[in-house]
């Protein structure tokens, strides 16, 4: 291992979020094309050497992370409550942001059916999705993932998602077909709120 693998290996160890080759370069004081060249040494290395750990390239930044044949017996390890879960109804509010952004709340509420308010609230305190923007025809607030996002579910871009689900409908495909119900030509955001109390999701 080379002087220059061993100082990436220790900048990484104190990480606690995905480092970009340019910030790891400062750090180490070395060219960037250097540090790349070490990154990929590296986990190469833990591949052939059947590390329980892995170098990865996630939201742009490099990051350790156990490997995933290992998930199962890390979940009976990790003590019972402890694990930060979202609900069905947290990762289903979730899924639509992410294959729809930017998108509304509205939008989201149609797709799903119900008020989307509280698990709209939850996904912004944890940091997996933001407020970016205001659509231009109603004002409402546009939501988009995060970074953060990314480099839970392990991608380095939203083009690494998996191709949506059948059941999941466009956006634009729904409002249009909305629309087509209500014989009007466009659907403003607002009349796609769902107002049920009864359905209204209170709790991640």
């Amino acid at each position: 291992m080379s002087s220059l693998e061993s100082q990436l290996e220790a900048v990484l160890l104190l990480a606690d979020e995905p480092l970009e080759v340019a910030r790891l370069s400062e750090a180490v004081a070395a060219p960037p094309g250097d540090v790349s060249a070490a990154l990929a040494a590296l986990a190469d290395f833990y591949d052939t050497t059947g590390r329980g750990f892995c170098l990865r390239e996630v939201a742009g930044g490099w990051r350790y992370y156990t490997r995933p044949e290992h998930a199962e017996m890390l979940s009976r390890w990790v003590v019972e409550g402890r694990q930060n879960v979202l609900s069905q109804a947290g990762l289903e509010t979730l899924a639509v942001i992410a294959y729809t952004q930017p998108t509304t709340r509205a939008r989201i509420g149609a797709v799903r059916g119900v008020n989307v308010d509280s698990a709209v609230r939850t996904l912004l305190a944890r940091g997996l999705i933001a407020e970016t923007g205001n659509d231009s025809d109603t004002g409402a607030g546009l939501l988009t993932t995060t970074t953060y996002f990314l480099e839970r579910l392990g991608l380095n871009s939203l083009d690494d998602l998996p191709p949506a689900a059948p059941l999941l409908p466009d956006a634009s495909a729904l409002e249009a077909e909305l629309a087509a119900l209500t014989g009007q030509s466009t659907l403003p955001d607002a009349e796609l709120v769902v107002t049920d109390t009864e359905n209204e999701e209170t709790a991640l």
